[in-house]
């Protein structure tokens, strides 16, 4: 698999075990120092997994729109959208993803990751 598509597998990884409810899968995902900021604030790796405490957070998603950018030797930056429904039944949601993953020793690792959710609103 080239590093794009091993970039996309990483990312729907961590997709699929917020659906399936997997805190250890998305635990071997992310960097030690990894860094979230959401609508809520900002978050680490055990905030990021320990959101699966209960079970899953999402019933089904689809990513689309998405860009792949080089950041130098062993980091990719990789936004797109992600409409996903929260649980069974829901709404659904949009929100545009940026994610930062890291070679580290052979392992692509997300270091960063922000959600913007999509809101119709204009940029002032």
């Amino acid at each position: 698999m080239d590093e794009a598509g091993t970039i996309r597998a990483a990312e729907r990884a961590v997709w699929e075990a917020l659906r399936t409810g997997d805190a250890a899968a998305d635990a071997r995902l992310l960097a030690d120092d990894f860094l979230g900021v959401y609508p809520d604030g900002f978050a680490g790796p055990a905030a990021h997994a320990g959101q699966l405490a209960h079970g899953p957070t999402v019933a089904s998603y689809a990513i689309t729109e998405e860009h792949l950018r080089p950041m130098g030797p062993d980091y990719v930056l990789y936004a797109y959208r992600a409409d996903y429904t929260r649980t069974a039944g829901a709404e659904p949601e949009a929100m545009l993803v940026s994610s930062i993953w890291q070679c580290q020793g052979g392992t692509w690792l997300n270091i960063f990751s922000q959600d913007t959710p999509l809101t119709g609103a204009g940029v002032p």
